[in-house]
């Protein structure tokens, strides 16, 4: 058994006005186009579905039925309507934005969970990349937004913003060899059995940049590839990690201790490119996203402050 979609729509108008007349009227039908149409579905039902009367007309139990389930399926075919309906619409290059293995660790999902509830028309392309060639692509028009370092940023004359400390600490079990301590070199570090990243990570490549060919001996127990499993390594023992301060959990138990070494104090930035979009809407409303993430954070520390603070976890 088929219904006309329109036919179970004229239906609804006349049950819902109680009359043929209106319902057509609101059909943009003429009375005895209507009137044949509702004796149609009656054929076609095998049964009355009005009570004519003469003050209007209400539906027979059979009828009541129908409104029922026409109004459940009219309701359905719109949202089905819709849904398809948003295909034929040309889709908008999605936001391109790059940062740093501490930056995809903690900052930027932090800031794509609010952007991409709010604006669910927007898609972000987000991807790792170390700060030189996030630059690079920055200045090539090929990324619209980047959380670069300002250790290695400044070369390509972008704009850029202070957006947050990016510090290194050096972190442990809690009540650990680290308990007690207020502060360490990364050469009293190392004299212990460290847990770190991947040799090919953008972390480990940058502090192996900063020790230079003097750099102490230094036994690593493990590498990993993510910085939420070393820091978890490290928290149950099996070893000291050296982290970005942020990429750690305030509501982890760790022992954490600040670096003594003047490269082990970094900001991140928040980088811009020079496409046409890096001045749209889109791309202003998720660089707030950003500052608002970083803020969150540290919301008792300014943007480009050397001040640490301190956490609610055991810090040294």
């Amino acid at each position: 058994m088929r219904y006309d979609l329109n036919d179970l729509r004229l239906f609804l108008h006349i049950v819902t006005e109680g009359s043929i007349t209106a319902g057509a009227q609101r059909m943009h039908l003429s009375l005895p186009s209507a009137s044949a149409r509702v004796r149609a579905l009656e054929h076609h039902a095998g049964v009355a579905l009005l009570i004519r009367g003469r003050r209007g007309v209400r539906p027979t139990p059979a009828g009541a039925t129908l409104a029922r389930h026409a109004r459940d399926v009219l309701d359905r075919t719109a949202r089905l309507e819709s849904a398809v309906a948003s295909y034929t619409r040309p889709p908008s290059a999605p936001l391109i934005l790059l940062g740093g293995g501490s930056a995809m660790h903690r900052l930027v999902p932090q800031a794509l969970i609010s952007f991409l509830r709010a604006h669910p028309d927007t898609d972000v392309t987000a991807s790792e990349s170390r700060t030189p060639q996030t630059e690079r692509k920055l200045a090539d028009g090929e990324a619209d937004l980047g959380v670069v370092l300002d250790d290695g940023a400044g070369g390509r004359g972008l704009r850029t913003e202070p957006l947050g400390d990016d510090s290194l600490v050096v972190i442990g079990q809690a009540g650990g060899i680290l308990a007690g301590r207020t502060a360490l070199t990364y050469r009293e570090a190392a004299e212990h059995p460290l847990v770190g990243l991947d040799a090919d990570s953008s972390l480990r490549r940058w502090i192996e940049k900063h020790l230079g060919p003097h750099a102490p001996a230094v036994r690593h127990r493990t590498t990993v590839t993510n910085l939420g499993v070393l820091i978890a390594l490290a928290a149950a023992g099996a070893g000291l990690a050296v982290v970005p301060r942020r990429a750690i959990d305030p509501r982890q138990r760790l022992e954490v201790c600040e670096l003594q070494e003047r490269w082990a104090r970094r900001h991140h930035l928040l980088a811009w490119g020079v496409t046409d979009r890096a001045a749209s809407t889109a791309t202003a409303t998720l660089a707030e996203h950003l500052r608002q993430a970083a803020q969150s954070e540290f919301p008792d520390r300014s943007a480009h402050g050397d001040d640490l603070g301190r956490l609610p976890f055991h810090d040294c």
